[in-house]
């Protein structure tokens, strides 16, 4: 009997837990004249994140990472930037329904870890907010959000403060 056959005998079908990890990662520019919002917490800074909505790299990642989970494609498929709906929205609202998609399928979130990565401003004194941010709006407690911040030692176009980039993993469970 095969290995696969095995587990089926030992764990019947409705009493096993299915896990999946998705992998989410996004970059914008960084220009005058916008305003800059991560985790959905407005970070004072001369310049903002370029982009079709409020340009929100850190939770645009976590999204990318929970559709990729559930096998739904990306955020532009859901959310698409030809479409006027979404000119400036916040991301904290694209989280939302991102979520309710994935609950409308049965899957719920296990944890969420991201990385942000960004030369200027120091952010540690906003990532327990962003953590917050995230959480509630996903039903989820704080504990479930990892938020990190960490610089390029002045490498690449986050070390140039050209752009900011987020990475993003997210564990789904469906029973």
């Amino acid at each position: 009997m095969g290995s696969s056959a095995v587990a089926q005998q030992r764990y019947p079908r409705q009493a096993r837990l299915m896990m999946r990890v998705g992998i989410g990662y996004d970059v914008h520019p960084l220009v005058g004249g916008r305003r800059l919002v991560l985790g959905g917490v407005e970070v004072p800074f001369e310049r903002g994140l370029a982009g079709h909505s409020d340009a929100d790299a850190l939770i645009h990642a976590v999204i990318d990472a929970l559709l990729g989970a559930a096998g739904l494609k990306d955020i532009g498929s859901h959310f698409p930037d030809s479409d006027a709906s979404y000119k400036d929205i916040s991301s904290l609202l694209l989280l939302q329904r991102t979520n309710q998609m994935l609950q409308t399928r049965g899957w719920h979130i296990a944890n969420i870890d991201a990385t942000i990565v960004a030369q200027r401003p120091k952010l540690a004194p906003f990532i327990d907010q962003m953590r917050q941010n995230m959480a509630q709006t996903l039903g989820l407690s704080a504990e479930q959000v990892g938020v990190k911040a960490t610089t390029s030692e002045g490498l690449g176009f986050a070390g140039r403060e050209e752009g900011i980039a987020a990475y993003a993993v997210a564990l789904l469970e469906q029973s």
